[in-house]
């Protein structure tokens, strides 16, 4: 499965729009309909955020805290 396809499959899941995932993920909307549609320039930061809010993450997400 393309990772496109499973943050579009896992925002419906949850029942979440694309506005609701943004805001929640603190991205924009413009960085979740690139994701979505398989943009295949990314900021791989931004992308592991957005996969977190499900439990998952393809490497460490970056935080100003550490």
């Amino acid at each position: 499965m393309m990772l496109s396809d499973y943050i579009k499959e896992k925002r419906r899941k949850n029942g979440l729009s694309q506005v609701e995932l943004a805001e929640r993920a603190g991205v924009g909307l413009r960085f979740v309909r690139d994701l979505e549609q398989g943009k295949q320039t990314l900021r791989m930061d931004k992308v592991n955020v957005v996969l977190a809010l499900f439990g998952e993450c393809l490497g460490p997400v970056k935080t100003d805290n550490v």
